[in-house]
């Protein structure tokens, strides 16, 4: 795992070679909200696991900045997961080791929703070969589904699965708000 200060060396490199993914934001802006140490180690764990973190603008509601894995495809690390750790006890062969909400939990990051998988998608093309658990509703998930995305075809695709499947090409991206 990346130490602080290569971490912060790795964002500072990523944050100005794509800078359309935070436009009218500066690392001067971003930088000191990423030097606290719990923060540096959740952003060091999403890089260790393949997630490739940068800023994609900020939170409309509470200004906060978004820290999203960018990695062209679900990060390596985070796959062969199922959705949550209900679906994975439960499940009645192979469970996986560990689960995407389980996972997510430990690193210290949120699932992508549907709306911010959306607005990753306008930056750039994501998981056309992988897809992505998303954050889903309670009301779904008490039902037994739950929500992935991938983009085929030119387009961003949301769909549903049992929370208890797992495939080798589903992982999960992450979003550290700061």
């Amino acid at each position: 795992m990346p130490d602080p200060v290569d971490i912060l060396t790795i964002l500072h490199d990523r944050f100005g070679r794509h800078p359309h993914r935070h436009a009218g934001i500066t690392w001067d802006e971003l930088e000191p909200r990423l030097r606290d140490p719990k923060t540096l180690s959740t952003l060091a764990q999403m890089e260790s696991t393949g997630g490739e973190p940068d800023c994609i603008g900020r939170d409309d509601t509470n200004g906060q900045f978004l820290i999203v894995d960018c990695s062209s495809e679900s990060p390596k690390g985070r796959r062969s997961l199922c959705f949550d750790h209900e679906s994975r006890v439960t499940r009645k062969d192979a469970p996986p080791a560990n689960s995407a909400q389980e996972l997510a939990d430990e690193i210290g990051i949120e699932l992508l929703d549907e709306a911010l998988y959306f607005r990753l998608q306008t930056l750039g093309e994501f998981d056309l070969k992988t897809s992505s658990w998303l954050a889903t509703p309670e009301d779904f998930r008490a039902k037994g589904g739950a929500l992935f995305g991938d983009r085929r075809f030119g387009r961003t695709f949301i769909y549903h699965n049992g929370a208890q499947s797992y495939y080798a090409a589903r992982g999960f991206r992450g979003v550290l708000r700061v």
